[in-house]
């Protein structure tokens, strides 16, 4: 029997992660020049905590989410978002002792049973930035453009910053029952999923796919209507700090997140190219989470970044260069493959991708294979190259040869390969 993988769950092969890393690392070097500082969360929670903080009439928790259940029966789930499990461990552990603003990352994956699309898998995984403490609008547009220059140092094109305001636990009632009294009126021609969330969720229905229900809801009522004075005002100030920024903004009152904690400011980085499901990033100020979960009231604002999607995007917008060894050492002769098996180990102490042969081949077998990896370099070391002291040195690409004393060549390729690779930008 031949296994393979669960539906919706994939393997990252080893030709991909090298543009996995390199996303991570630059995520993580522009988090360093806000001041995020990285928390790494459990990826199975108790679930009442997603049931809490989410909102039990979502669909991430009526309908997708991985639940099991321990031997006392306590239901435990597998993280299908993160700020939950963020706010959950600034609570825990007392975080916001330790300075009145926190401003935390976390990159992972993510679990939700729903249909696989493109860009879009049952395990995924997420960049997420959260900033907690503070509850102007500074600190939404700080977020926003940091989700956005994460997007530009990821070179990726063709993206737009969609943002609106969802308004408070003052304003949004009211534009509830408008918008479900609207609803209620077109239900016969919603398709089932937005019938029960008019009834239970019915800012969700903005956010449904289906044709019929997107033109129904393009005459709903919209919540910019019905805001409140003091998140107009927020809302007009966000603004005014984005656009000091030169950010280019489409206001979209009908732009809503999918969870209950989400209040205020919300906004989505869109692009065109992975079809319907077009969000690459989204974000939102959650100033009631903290206090839900047990803790002081501490406002927050944040966002996810859908990783999948980001290398969807990247490979289809450039062509990825595989990554390749620094040198190949070719030895002939069990002397000189103990000498290099110890070269090979001093200089991979030092940072430098370098392969072998692992069995007794051929200077042509051994060439070849370092041809197969990409290896930019070949060191060839045999019994009459000890007796000389002159070890000889190859450039794959110009096919130029050179000699190297044996004396101190670690270093001496040392000096060579660290200055390809500073050339090289590594």
């Amino acid at each position: 029997m031949e296994f393979t993988t669960i539906r919706g769950f994939r393997d990252i092969l080893p030709e991909e992660t090298p543009l996995w890393q390199k996303v991570e690392q630059k995520a993580k070097d522009v988090f360093r020049t806000f001041g995020f500082k990285e928390i790494r969360t459990p990826i199975l929670e108790y679930t009442e905590l997603f049931a809490r903080s989410i909102g039990t009439d979502t669909d991430i928790v009526s309908k997708e989410m991985y639940t099991l259940f321990d031997s006392k029966g306590r239901g435990l789930t597998l993280r299908p978002e993160a700020t939950a499990s963020v706010a959950r461990a600034l609570v825990q552990n007392r975080l916001y002792q330790q300075g009145a603003v926190q401003k935390l990352f976390c990159i992972g994956p993510m679990f939700r049973h729903e249909r696989p699309q493109k860009g879009r898998f049952r395990q995924f995984h997420q960049i997420n930035a959260e900033l907690f403490g503070d509850e102007g609008p500074k600190s939404d547009a700080e977020i926003i453009y940091l989700a956005v220059s994460l997007l530009e140092t990821f070179e990726l094109n063709n993206l737009t910053l969609h943002l609106n305001s969802i308004g408070c636990a003052t304003c949004r009632p009211k534009f509830r029952e408008d918008l479900k009294s609207y609803l209620l009126d077109k239900s016969q021609h919603l398709c089932p999923d937005c019938r029960r969330r008019s009834e239970t969720n019915p800012l969700r229905v903005f956010d449904c796919k289906v044709e019929a229900c997107r033109t129904i809801v393009r005459e709903a009522p919209v919540i910019t209507e019905y805001l409140c004075e003091d998140c107009r005002d927020h809302f007009f100030r966000v603004q005014e700090y984005v656009q000091e920024l030169s950010m280019e903004t489409t206001l979209d009152p009908r732009l809503v997140r999918g969870l209950d904690y989400y209040t205020r400011t919300t906004f989505e980085i869109q692009t065109q190219q992975l079809g319907a499901q077009n969000a690459v990033l989204g974000g939102g100020r959650y100033d009631g989470l903290v206090e839900q979960l047990g803790g002081p009231n501490i406002p927050g604002i944040g966002f996810a970044i859908g990783m999948e999607r980001v290398m969807a995007l990247l490979m289809e917008e450039q062509k990825q260069q595989p990554a390749r060894p620094d040198l190949f050492v070719a030895a002939l002769g069990k002397q000189a493959e103990m000498t290099s098996f110890r070269w090979i180990q001093d200089l991979r102490k030092r940072g430098f991708w370098v392969e072998q042969e692992y069995g007794a081949k051929s200077l042509k077998a051994q060439m070849k294979k370092a041809d197969r990896l990409g290896c930019k370099r070949v060191l060839i070391l045999g019994e009459r190259e000890l007796e000389t002291g002159k070890t000889i040195i190859r450039d794959m690409e110009t096919k130029e040869q050179s000699e190297l004393a044996v004396d101190n060549v670690v270093e001496t390729l040392t000096s060579i390969l660290g200055g390809e690779n500073t050339a090289h930008g590594k």
